[in-house]
């Protein structure tokens, strides 16, 4: 088994990343009354778990633990500060807006894993698909602002 500490750390962002979008969206779903935005959501949160899936997958080539995932205290975080920024305002450009957001900060990780880290063709390949994932979404949620 190759134990790279970079991959793992790389893939271990990534996880991480991709936890916390699939927990933004089941954190705002029930508020979404626009079908076409919901719908999107879905999409993507399955998009966030195929990339998870694939994690899980190559985890092993690099190490014998679990990808890490986010822990109860950033779910706990993400809940509340969606619910604070929800309360007064929860429109669909509001979701929306908290979404495009949060997915704005996964590109920019994405991007600084991509560019500043030597890592293997496989692990690469899956950042890439995480950035590129998170620019069609950024994209398609701008239809709703």
């Amino acid at each position: 088994m190759n134990n790279s500490e970079n991959e793992v750390n790389v893939l271990d962002e990534l996880s991480k990343g991709a936890c916390m979008g699939k927990d933004a969206i089941q954190f705002v779903l029930d508020k979404v009354t626009d079908e076409s935005l919901k719908n999107e959501l879905e999409t993507q949160y399955q998009k966030y778990d195929e990339v998870f899936q694939e994690i899980k997958q190559i985890y092993p080539e690099y190490s014998y633990e679990e990808p890490h995932q986010t822990n109860a205290m950033n779910k706990m975080m993400t809940w509340y500060g969606i619910e604070m920024k929800t309360m007064l305002d929860s429109t669909t450009t509001k979701i929306a807006e908290l979404i495009m957001q949060g997915t704005n900060m996964g590109i920019i990780e994405g991007r600084r894993l991509l560019n500043h880290k030597d890592t293997d063709e496989n692990v690469k390949r899956i950042v890439q698909k995480y950035v590129d994932m998170q620019e069609d979404a950024v994209e398609k949620l701008k239809s709703f602002l």
